[in-house]
């Protein structure tokens, strides 16, 4: 959402930014809303300005015992024209919102220009894949002869994309959750909520997934959806607060299963655990300053660095380009991390900074001495990471010929010492 003072005050520049994320020019028809909307609202104030004063005139009138039926009848018919316009009043702040609610963030000046992935811009790397084996399998080939990844039975009780772990596979998800999470709590700064994984339709207004992204969504029958990042409950967090700057920034961090349709990715991964409908997740979430968020998204952005980095995982950074960047985010960070199996990297890790894109759809403010009202916040998010995907990662990477895989040694000790998951173990 935004503030439809700037587009009053350059509308031309409104449309130039909005042109740079292939949105048609739009502040011309929100302008005339806004215009019908200030009159309509102008009228009703002068109506119940004009209704006081016949209220006094008739009370003099009244008391002097003179004839008030002019007056009477004045009022009644400015009551019918108030609430003519109070109602256009109600209809066109409607209409506003919602061509504003479809809009996208605007984005920062420093986002690469290009229309796809493939112009997306890297600034870093760490490690170097080892391309030990000439015949490197992926995580499904790996996970199905170890006998604890089976996706047919998980697709006849639940359909595609699904998926179901068992024995020391099962038991590595949840050490990447508990590994994850001890480092964002213990060393990040971060705090840890557990959330309602149902939420209503305006938490997810408020994060930018609705209204444009309903399909993407598992919605039931009472009204609710289903979260598709802890994202959406923890920013919601500060919905309609309005905090002290001394207590800003605000870190949370949660581990959930998340819930995505994939509604436009047919055909895309429909193999493994690449893109399925549950997947788990550990997540961040950012609530600071203006002046602060830049240092807050970097900071965010080497907080899933260093996950990886303890996993000893080569992976990469790239700062995506305008037609690759999400509906919210004003720029973002992707982390891909590279997969033996697939001899490609692949992303692990989207960080965003969101500027007060979402504050303003939830009216997330804060206090502060240089300024008479609230001011609106900036929200950051960011995976802490994907805990299926760093599976993948690990099983790829650390894959021996013999069908076995090698724990990181990081994560040996969430795994109650063990150091090698086998066929028989």
């Amino acid at each position: 959402m935004f503030d439809i003072k700037l587009i009053r005050d350059d509308p031309e520049s409104f449309d130039a930014l909005m042109a740079l994320r292939k949105v048609a020019p739009c502040a011309e028809e929100i302008l005339k809303l806004d215009l019908y909307r200030r009159k309509a609202q102008t009228e009703a104030q002068e109506l119940q300005t004009r209704r006081n004063e016949l209220s006094k005139i008739i009370g003099v009138k009244k008391s002097n015992g003179e004839d008030i039926s002019a007056e009477l009848k004045e009022v009644s018919e400015s009551k019918k024209a108030q609430t003519n316009a109070e109602n256009i009043v109600k209809k066109t702040h409607e209409d506003l919102n919602k061509a504003l609610s479809v809009l996208p963030n605007i984005p920062a000046s420093d986002v690469p220009s290009g229309l796809t992935e493939d112009d997306n811009v890297e600034i870093k790397s760490w490690g170097q894949p080892s391309n030990l084996l000439i015949n490197a399998k992926e995580h499904f080939e790996i996970g199905e002869a170890l006998g604890q990844m089976d996706f047919e039975v998980a697709s006849n009780m639940s359909g595609a994309r699904f998926v179901t772990l068992s024995g020391s596979l099962a038991k590595m998800e949840r050490a990447l959750t508990s590994f994850m999470l001890d480092i964002h709590t213990n060393e990040n700064g971060f705090k840890e909520i557990s959330v309602p994984l149902l939420v209503r339709d305006k938490a997810l207004f408020g994060t930018g997934q609705l209204p444009k992204f309903e399909d993407d969504l598992f919605k039931t029958s009472s009204e609710l959806y289903l979260i598709p990042t802890a994202e959406v409950p923890l920013a919601n967090l500060v919905s309609n607060l309005i905090v002290d700057k001394q207590d800003l920034p605000l870190r949370y961090t949660a581990s959930t299963p998340c819930f995505r349709s994939e509604a436009g990715s047919a055909g895309k991964d429909t193999r493994g655990m690449m893109r399925q409908h549950q997947f788990s997740k550990v997540e961040m979430v950012a609530v600071t300053t203006p002046e602060n968020s830049e240092n807050e998204h970097e900071r965010m952005l080497n907080c899933a660095e260093e996950i990886l980095r303890r996993l000893e995982l080569p992976f990469r950074v790239v700062k995506l380009c305008l037609g690759d960047l999400g509906f919210s985010a004003q720029k973002t960070y992707d982390i891909e991390v590279w997969l033996e199996g697939q001899k490609r990297y692949r992303e692990i890790s989207s960080v965003s900074n969101c500027g007060d894109f979402q504050s303003r759809r939830m009216n997330s403010r804060f206090r502060s001495n240089t300024s008479k009202t609230p001011l609106y916040t900036h929200t950051l998010n960011g995976s802490g990471i994907a805990v299926g995907r760093t599976m993948i990662a690990i099983m790829e990477n650390y894959q021996q010929s013999n069908g076995s895989i090698i724990i990181p040694t990081a994560l040996q000790p969430y795994m109650g010492g063990l150091q090698v998951i086998s066929k028989n173990g």
